[in-house]
């Protein structure tokens, strides 16, 4: 009701605006839901008044309007061909209506033509009879072809495939349409080729251009020396629509100056659309052209017919005949409620709008000009806003007490002779009702509310005003609507009743919920009560209240760190692995940087700053070790910023089996079990050269019980042939000692023979026995066996003596006895101890008179 009180004065406003139409111009066959442009804010509406406005169009089978964003829309198949015919120009004319107030708008949507249809013939075989005698010169006109588009997608040109005999141009008839004209260019000899086929092609001036082609028969004959003439090029004449059937329309003549069968002429109408001939008939002897139709002005108002005159021979001419149709008032006007409120209030404003009318003449002229009017003597009056349209506005006081209904009659009258009119009754209700809804100061609100604010807070206010008295206009607040669920509601927001203060019930966090939209209602105390409602939507503003947390490197089952490896011949730059890292927050809090706090070596590494990649500064160098730890912090942006911390572990290896023992070792500081492990290599030390003298003793006692001397491998001039020389398998890491073993050949048991070296010296080569007898002997390198198998049973040598032996040799040989763990140390030194202690012949420990127990300091020699 507010908007009725207001339309008076925007009414003034609104007629300069409702004078001039809105102009669009879209291409045909647009797909349906295709914009053709925001009708909306063209015409000075809010998107979101729509709803109530009402806004709609009248060419729905065309258009509609889209009521969320006011598009103009297309609502169905646009086919310029189709609605405008041939017409150079075709645009839809229409109107759009809106309520409340109400009013009514001008639309022009200009169809542009596309390049859609191609030139057809209607004949795809044209058959043409010259004479042999016919001059080079002489033309022939040919059917035209059809083209449904306008302009420059219309038909352009006609061509012909190469031939020396003729030649083809394009002409154009008085109704602008283009035809063929074929032109002989050398003169013809019927018996020396008696017939010719030409391809007509015809092409339009679309983009790409589109074509269609015929197939021109033509036909020699003997001489028949004058064609037919018409009196004229082009015949115009003047009908009214609605003739009746047989009407004459006009004669074409034409003349032959041959004489007898040469100069009978006959009359046809050349090829031309369907559409158009079906409405007349040629008499083919007179060349009477009469209607065989009814012809209707508002369907075509031209008719554009070609004619053609042949002779007895096969001379022909041709010519146009344009037909316009004039219009009678043979349509009475149409009246349509375009927008009807039956329901009035009594308390409405002088000049309300109630009606929007719109009447329809299909005739033109003076014809189609139609005035209305209100028979009966009622409160209301009728305004001419535009062409054809009408409103209905109050035009005295209403009392419901006294008249609660109007009976309206609408008459609209044309101003043809004699006029025709039509007419439209309808009741107007008058009813009580109360005048004003609560409307709110906003549109919509949007408020921004950081998080973790505090419980109970007001965080926006809405408001709604009621020009009402009384408890029409006291406003009261509430919640009907929103995006949460309905359980979540009351425990997120509250609204005060009385004042549309909305406050927190708890704590948001962002990470959680951004944002979520209210719908609030202002509801008056009036009977019936009148409310509005608006959306309230609520922004939760991030602040950094979360740390970053590092996805990789993650720690290990146990909770420690694992490790990467990094091959020793890595460059600088060498990508080495990526930290990775997220924050729940968002925006600038969100924004990591890396940070190296410890590191092995500050400078072999380097840390990406915003991508986390770990990379080598520098290549590996001899003293660098070859385990490294970098301990990297991962810091937000937040103001104060938050961290995390993650630790690298990173190895310098080719392999994973060598990175394994590297990694089994923690480098501790000085500890007992480096202690250990230099009591171990003492312990060691000591165990093989109790392990020599053993030997020797036994040999020492072989030799003096033995009466074959079979030791002929001792030779007096051992120790004369031997030189100081490096043993070429010595390094780092192995023992420098040779194990020499022979096995007498006739002895019951088995000795060893170990000739302790410094490492300076070595024999030159091992004590082989000369004597095939000799069964075992062993170095340093690899324990080799080979024996008799006739000496077996004598040889009493322990067997798990010799495989402690072998397994201690080949760990000390390749290094691994350092790198074996403490226990496997200790139990392997103990078995070696005991094994070739307690088994040698002549020890106390052999006879049971003392017995072995695990020294720390020797196990400190033997090394962690």
């Amino acid at each position: 009701m507010k908007t009725q009180v207001l339309f008076p004065f925007l009414l003034s406003l609104l007629c300069g605006a409702i004078s001039q139409p809105i102009r669009y111009s879209i291409p045909e066959e647009l797909a349906k839901g295709s914009r053709v442009g925001n009708l909306a804010r063209d015409l000075g509406l809010n998107v979101q008044e729509l709803p109530a406005r009402k806004l709609r169009v009248s060419a729905e089978d065309y258009f509609n309007v889209s009521v969320e964003s006011g598009d103009l829309l297309v609502n169905g198949r646009i086919d310029r061909e189709n609605i405008c015919g041939s017409k150079p120009e075709c645009a839809l004319e229409f109107e759009s209506f809106t309520e409340n107030p109400m009013n009514i708008f001008h639309v022009i949507v200009a169809i542009q033509d596309i390049n859609d249809n191609a030139p057809h013939f209607l004949a795809k075989d044209i058959e043409l009879e010259i004479s042999e005698s016919a001059l080079p010169g002489v033309k022939f006109s040919l059917d035209s072809a059809q083209d449904a588009d306008v302009e420059s997608n219309s038909l352009k040109k006609y061509t012909i495939n190469p031939n020396p005999h003729f030649s083809l141009s394009t002409k154009e008839s008085p109704d602008g349409s283009k035809y063929p004209e074929l032109q002989l260019e050398t003169p013809l000899d019927r018996e020396h080729q008696s017939s010719h086929r030409l391809t007509l092609t015809a092409v339009d001036g679309g983009t790409p251009p589109l074509s269609s082609t015929a197939q021109i028969w033509i036909k020699v004959t003997d001489a028949n020396d004058n064609a037919p003439v018409f009196s004229q090029d082009t015949y115009k004449v003047s009908l009214r629509e609605n003739a009746p059937l047989g009407t004459f329309v006009l004669q074409v003549v034409a003349t032959d100056q041959d004489d007898g069968v040469n100069s009978e002429i006959t009359y046809a109408f050349l090829n031309a659309p369907a559409s158009t001939t079906p409405q007349f008939s040629l008499n083919p002897n007179t060349g009477d052209i009469t209607t065989n139709g009814t012809l209707d002005f508002e369907k075509r108002n031209q008719y554009v017919l070609g004619v053609e005159a042949k002779d007895g021979g096969v001379h022909t001419a041709h010519c146009n005949v344009q037909i316009e149709i004039m219009d009678e008032n043979d349509n009475a006007p149409e009246v349509t409620f375009m927008s009807f409120s039956n329901q009035i209030p009594e308390d409405s404003d002088l000049g309300t709008v109630i009606a929007l009318i719109k009447v329809q003449d299909k005739d033109s002229g003076q014809n189609g000009l139609v005035a209305c009017h209100i028979q009966e003597e009622v409160p209301f009056r009728l305004q001419s806003t535009s062409k054809n349209y009408y409103k209905l506005l109050i035009d005295r006081a209403l009392n419901r007490e006294e008249a609660s209904e109007y009976n309206v009659t609408i008459t609209a009258t044309d101003q043809g002779k004699p006029p025709l009119s039509s007419r439209k009754p309808v009741t107007v209700h008058i009813a009580d009702v109360n005048d004003n809804a609560p409307v709110f100061h906003q549109a919509s609100y949007v408020v921004h509310v950081p998080e973790n604010n505090p419980p109970g807070a007001s965080i926006a206010q809405v408001s709604a005003s009621d020009p009402d008295l009384g408890p029409n206009g006291q406003v009261v607040y509430s919640i009907i609507g929103s995006d949460l669920e309905p359980r979540m509601l009351s425990s997120y927001v509250s609204v005060n009743p009385d004042s549309g203060a909305v406050f927190a019930q708890r704590a948001f966090d962002h990470e959680q919920l951004r944002s979520f939209e209210l719908t609030l209602r202002a509801r008056d105390q009036g009977s019936p009560a009148l409310s509005a409602n608006v959306s309230l939507r609520v922004l939760v503003g991030d602040r950094n209240d979360n740390a970053p947390r590092v996805l990789y490197p993650a720690l290990g089952p146990d909770g420690s760190a694992l490790f990467d490896t990094v091959p020793r011949a890595a460059e600088p730059g060498y990508l080495v692995t990526k930290v990775v890292a997220v924050d729940a927050d968002s925006g600038h809090n969100a924004w990591l940087s890396y940070h190296v706090l410890q590191a092995s070596d500050p400078g072999l590494f380097s840390l990406g700053l915003r991508t986390g990649e770990v990379r080598t500064a520098r290549a590996l160098g001899d003293k660098d070790a070859a385990r490294q730890r970098l301990l990297v912090a991962v810091r937000d942006g937040g103001q104060p910023a938050l961290s995390a911390t993650a630790t690298l572990l990173l190895v310098f290896a080719d392999s994973l089996q060598e990175a394994l023992p590297d990694l089994s070792d923690h480098p501790v500081s000085p500890d007992p079990q480096e202690e250990l492990q230099f009591y171990l290599v003492v312990a060691l030390a000591l165990i093989s050269v109790l392990f020599l003298l053993a030997v020797i003793l036994a040999i020492a006692l072989r030799l003096r019980h033995s009466t074959s001397g079979a030791w002929g491998c001792l030779q007096s001039g051992l120790s004369s042939k031997s030189h100081p020389v490096v043993p070429s398998n010595y390094n780092e890491g192995t023992l420098p000692y040779t194990y020499n073993l022979c096995v007498a050949s006739h002895s019951t048991t088995t000795g060893f023979n170990f000739l302790n070296v410094t490492p300076e010296v070595a024999p030159p080569q091992d004590l082989l026995c000369d004597d095939p007898s000799v069964v075992v002997c062993g170095n340093n390198e690899d324990l080799k066996i080979s024996y008799d198998p006739s000496f077996a049973p004598q040889v009493s040598f322990s067997k798990s003596k010799f495989h402690l032996l072998h397994l201690y040799l080949g760990v000390k040989k390749t290094g691994d006895l350092k790198r074996t763990r403490f226990p496997q140390r200790k139990a392997l030194v103990l078995g070696v101890w005991e094994t070739f202690i307690l088994d040698t012949p002549g020890t106390p420990a052999s006879h049971g008179e003392s017995t072995l127990s695990w020294n720390p300091k020797i196990a400190g020699l033997l090394g962690p």
